[in-house]
């Protein structure tokens, strides 16, 4: 039946190919894997492989495939992605010796794939589980990690529909997962070797932060003043901050949105009422006279954040909200909408009282007046914000020293 499923699936995929750009890339992707792999193994050389299903996945295996290159240069890396919105941007990645999109889960698929590559050990991150690759592994009797996981009572696996498809569960030899929910539900299946480590995202942007880039235009713009950084923002993001600043000229606001398109940046300067310039056509001298400053490029945002006292994340309005650890990490409070619930680095920072969730306009203009009037608050949530992100640091050396590659 799930491979049934898995051809069907397949077929949608190639129908909406057509039509769909990003699916193109995918299709295309998927069936050039193979040419790649045959191309690119070396039959003498131990592989490690790493799966991450997007960008985000990605960045929390980043530190195990450095950390392990630095350690163990023996062993050669393979990474795969399943998205393109992950594949495309680090096609290039030099932490990893091979770089392809992983083949459809299919029976005959995986064995493919699995004869090619023989790898020694395989980490999947966060939430792949895929059927047939997971249980030839095991049939090859090659260790298979699932790194920062976390699992809610809501998944498949723990709903009485999905007990059958849960038995893929126990073709992973070791469980990092994320917090003690997820252990406690693994254990409830019968899952064992399970190891509560935390999330090596923090490790990824405490990387990040050390490696941050001096610019020069953001830093005129902010010099002397109290600087509100939003990033990844969307329109209904937007919709509920901008407004505040249009009326309050005491702070000067960075904006990174998520989406950049001529379309968005024309709504974002109609919404504005204030000088605005945009990054990539303005100057220091220039962005220094400004209020307000849009950053139009990709690649900025890890690094924005250090010129801001008080950061908000965007997207909890939508699909929910994008990183807020690369904004804590630089020790300020994060501010993101309601969507943050499933987001356990969003959800530990609220508990700790370096992160504030807001639901309307109303919200956000009660919590920036104190946060702008009541400096001993600003400071302590500023404190507790970057405590925070400290205190969650050592997932990756805890992973690596468990499967004994430290």
């Amino acid at each position: 039946m799930y491979d049934i499923l898995m051809y069907l699936y397949l077929l949608g995929v190639a129908i909406y190919s057509l039509f769909d750009e990003k699916v193109r890339k995918m299709w295309r992707g998927e069936r050039e894997a193979f040419s790649v792999l045959k191309s690119q193994v070396d039959p003498d050389a131990k592989y490690v492989w790493f799966h991450a299903a997007s960008l985000g996945e990605f960045e929390q295996g980043r530190p195990l495939m450095e950390l392990l290159r630095q350690r163990h240069p023996e062993y050669k890396i393979l990474l795969t992605f399943f998205s393109p919105s992950g594949y495309e941007v680090r096609k290039n990645y030099q932490g990893a010796d091979i770089i392809c999109y992983l083949p459809l889960d299919t029976r005959v698929n995986a064995i493919r794939f699995l004869r090619l590559v023989r790898p020694v050990m395989a980490f999947f991150i966060k939430y792949e589980f895929w059927y047939n690759y997971l249980h030839i592994l095991r049939h090859r009797k090659v260790p298979v990690y699932s790194v920062s996981s976390i699992f809610r009572p809501d998944q498949v696996f723990f709903r009485w529909y999905g007990r059958e498809y849960a038995h893929v569960l126990r073709c992973v030899t070791r469980f990092f997962v994320q917090n003690e929910e997820s252990k406690r539900l693994l254990e409830d299946l019968g899952l064992k070797d399970v190891m509560v480590v935390g999330d090596t995202r923090f490790d990824r942007v405490l990387q990040i932060k050390e490696a941050a880039k001096q610019l020069p235009i953001a830093e005129a713009f902010s010099r002397g003043h109290k600087v509100f950084v939003a990033g990844s923002s969307w329109p209904p993001d937007e919709d509920v901050f901008i407004e505040y600043f249009n009326e309050h000229r005491d702070w000067r606001l960075i904006i990174a949105p998520h989406v950049i398109g001529e379309d968005h940046l024309r709504q974002i300067l109609s919404k504005l009422k204030m000088s605005s310039v945009l990054y990539t056509q303005t100057t220091p001298e220039e962005a220094s006279k400004a209020d307000c400053l849009i950053i139009n490029c990709f690649g900025l945002l890890s690094s924005i954040y250090q010129y801001g006292q008080v950061a908000y994340v965007g997207g909890g309005f939508g699909v929910g909200i994008h990183n807020v650890l690369e904004a804590a990490v630089w020790g300020m409070p994060v501010i993101f909408g309601p969507n943050n619930k499933n987001f356990q680095e969003a959800q530990g920072l609220l508990a700790a009282g370096g992160g504030f969730e807001i639901a309307t306009d109303d919200n956000f203009a009660q919590l920036m007046d104190r946060l702008s009037s009541d400096s001993k608050f600003l400071e302590e949530s500023s404190t507790v914000a970057s405590t925070f992100v400290q205190g969650q640091v050592g997932a990756t050396e805890k992973v690596l020293g468990e499967v004994g590659l430290l």
